[in-house]
């Protein structure tokens, strides 16, 4: 079984009321209802942040093909016409 830690964090007036408000409408507690919301978001911008480190990682690795801004705007500007370019 995992080990709870204690946090202590301050609320705007409103969120606490809120929060409040939906712990006694969904029967939970507002340390239960905290933890929850705390761990989706964790686990949201954790996510985030690694894919934004891999992107970063791929495009500093030698794998990597830069296009300059202008060619990729010929190249979208192409499409539906009768000189369509396939690719870049």
């Amino acid at each position: 079984m995992s080990q709870n830690e204690v946090v202590t964090i301050r609320l705007p007036a409103d969120v606490k009321a809120k929060l409040e408000a939906l712990a006694q409408s969904t029967n939970r507690s507002k340390s239960w209802l905290a933890a929850q919301a705390i761990a989706a978001y964790v686990e949201d911008q954790s996510w985030q942040v690694q894919q934004i480190e891999e992107a970063v990682a791929l495009a500093d690795s030698e794998q990597s093909m830069w296009v300059e801004g202008a060619k990729v705007h010929t190249w979208l500007n192409s499409w539906g016409t009768d000189n369509q370019q396939l690719r870049l």
